[in-house]
């Protein structure tokens, strides 16, 4: 291994989107599985200090760490291929470099110098970049920096890659471009000029592309590979086809064809060996090859946008292909859902999972939802705000608390049976104040969730403010609602079941954030299972009425 740790940069150029993080994954993962102790971070030129503030509509799904870090969705992807925890250090924002820089101002460390771009900015990105090097717990570090080459909010990182390549060397640092080669169907005709004036920008810069990595809807001819290299001041080998796939993770394979961890290897002066991605395969192929499928319906108020349930969806994936199923996710807008139409949005599911989120818009659709699975007993998953939605549903239909509600949606409601926590009530600022990153939970002897995880107690990652109120515990859990899992030190509800139920079960924490390839979450693996058992049940009950 080696003793200083090497750097590779990834860039964008022509347009967003292109996939810079599951390409940045896919390497980490081919030089993980050569030995290399590999980890990723996510430069985003925006400037809000985190995404905890953005709304998912804007930038998709805010990822949480185990440290409690509030970030950019792409570390889920990295913690997903690789199975490596990141945390606080993997996600810089603009907002973040800008802040500790003016506070370092008001404290006077500049000693009075005038604080500019060049080289205080500048060199607060380069200090960040450079802190999971330092650590000395890893030999890659890959770098992605958010954005397109040519915005005016990259400019200051494009900016500390150039300084930084000379003073890391010539073997520790290299830059991927990654960039778009169109197809005109009226010329039938592939084209690289958008990559060519991508490379030119990015050297304007400073900043010398070492390898192309091109997404393309067709394969990359010899020539016009050979065309790119030429303008482009790299060798042909460096030139990377990837081509559009059917899943992400078929990306690891697509890169190991192409040799992009050989090239990469190659030029940070590193050994190379043939990558053991036995496992990853053996995933892959129960991904695409499933017995059966299912139907689980996403009850939720973002679904327009996919991105902001982009953990539940990928750890459905995992769970998938653990029970060899293929999981099918109906998208159901909760704003939309209610008594009249609930019996035709939800009676031919196999399962439903009532999503997280913020907020009183589309809260009665989850929770005519939940009334719907308890009564029909239909495989029930709830998550965060979803947990929250049985509560208050098993207290309005069992109890007969007709108003109980939250005090997120009803400050005054006279039964707050979900009500602010109370560390939470003095805090006026919003961002990274919530109750976040790992906690610890007891699991109940004799519960579905104890036998679920096979533990006494576990550490999940939370991301909210309001909780269940514990002054109801008592009369819930009289009714049939379990409490089944407790945080030790607070005696906050972290799990409840409807132990009568077939399987019924509400979190108030988010287990999708650690569900990745090599570890499928067992919460979502338990209830896929369970949703393929209902499924298999209604079929003989269909059966015998024939």
């Amino acid at each position: 291994m080696t003793t200083t740790a090497k750097y590779i940069f990834v860039t964008g150029g022509v347009t967003s989107s292109l996939g810079k993080g599951i390409i940045a994954a896919s390497l980490a993962k081919l030089l993980q599985a050569q030995g290399y102790r590999v980890t990723i971070q996510k430069l985003d030129p925006y400037i809000n200090v985190d995404p905890g503030t953005l709304n998912p509509y804007e930038h998709g799904e805010c990822y949480v760490t185990e440290d409690g870090a509030e970030t950019d969705l792409d570390l889920g992807h990295y913690e997903r291929f690789l199975n490596v925890p990141t945390s606080q250090a993997n996600n810089v924002t603009t907002g973040r470099i800008y802040q500790s820089v003016i506070q370092k101002e008001r404290r006077g460390e500049f000693l009075g110098k005038t604080v500019q771009v060049v080289p205080h900015i500048t060199d607060e990105i380069k200090e960040r970049i450079q802190l999971l090097g330092k650590s000395g717990d890893y030999d890659i570090i890959i770098t992605e920096i958010g954005g397109t080459v040519g915005d005016i909010e990259s400019l200051p990182y494009v900016e500390a890659v150039r300084q930084l390549r000379w003073d890391l060397g010539e073997d520790n640092g290299i830059v991927i471009h990654l960039t778009l080669v169109p197809y005109l169907a009226a010329a039938g005709e592939l084209k690289t000029k958008p990559t060519q004036h991508s490379v030119k920008t990015l050297m304007e810069s400073g900043v010398q592309a070492d390898i192309l990595v091109c997404r393309t809807e067709h394969d990359l001819p010899y020539d016009l590979r050979r065309k790119l290299a030429l303008f482009c001041n790299v060798r042909e080998e460096a030139v990377i086809q990837s081509i559009d796939a059917s899943t992400i993770y078929d990306v690891p394979n697509l890169m190991l064809e192409e040799g992009l961890d050989k090239v990469v290897l190659k030029k940070l002066g590193l050994q190379s060996s043939t990558p053991d991605i036995t496992k990853w395969n053996q995933f892959l192929t129960r991904h695409k090859n499933p017995k059966t499928e299912i139907t689980i319906g996403l009850i939720g108020k973002y679904v327009e946008l996919q991105d902001s349930y982009k953990s539940i969806l990928e750890a459905f994936i995992h769970a998938g292909a653990e029970n060899e199923v293929k999981v099918n996710i109906e998208s159901v807008h909760s704003e939309y859902l209610n008594e009249d139409n609930i019996q035709l949005k939800l009676a031919h599911l196999d399962g439903v999972l009532v999503a997280p989120g913020f907020g009183e818009r589309g809260i009665e659709g989850k929770i005519d939802a939940v009334r719907y699975v308890r009564e029909n007993n239909v495989p029930f998953f709830g998550i965060c705000l979803g947990m929250q939605m049985a509560v208050i549903e098993f207290a309005r239909n069992v109890l007969g608390l007709k108003d109980a509600d939250s005090t997120e949606m009803s400050p005054e409601t006279k039964n707050p049976v979900i009500g602010l926590m109370e560390d939470q009530k003095t805090i006026t600022d919003k961002g990274g104040t919530m109750r976040l990153g790992s906690w610890d939970c007891d699991l109940k002897i004799g519960s579905a969730v104890r036998d679920i995880y096979k533990a006494e107690s576990i550490k999940e990652r939370h991301r909210h403010r309001y909780e269940f109120n514990g002054k109801y515990k008592q009369q819930m859990e009289a009714a049939g609602l379990v409490a089944t899992g407790l945080n030790p030190d607070t005696g906050l509800v972290e799990i409840v079941e409807i132990p009568s139920h077939p399987w019924f079960v509400g979190v108030q924490y988010h287990p999708e954030y650690k569900s990745t390839v090599a570890n499928p979450h067992p919460l979502f693996v338990a209830f896929v299972k369970a949703a393929l058992n209902y499924k298999k049940k209604k079929s003989s009950v269909r059966m015998a009425q024939n």
